[in-house]
């Protein structure tokens, strides 16, 4: 299993979940959506291509309109 903090619980996947795979799980939809792993922000077009890794911090954030 691969054991992930997202936005402050506690995950437990499968090996070789990746960001995309995770996001999917999160929301309903990835529009508007923006990921940090360990701090760093991962550019959507990287989100298929990135595994989340035990100990990972992830981060999901909605934009929203307003202000």
């Amino acid at each position: 299993m691969t054991e992930v903090v997202v936005n402050g619980a506690p995950w437990d996947g499968p090996p070789g979940t990746t960001l995309a795979a995770l996001v999917a799980q999160w929301c309903e939809s990835p529009r508007g959506i923006a990921v940090a792993r360990n701090g760093d922000v991962v550019p959507k077009s990287s989100w298929e291509a990135t595994q989340v890794a035990s100990g990972d911090q992830i981060e999901i954030v909605t934009a929203a309109a307003g202000g």
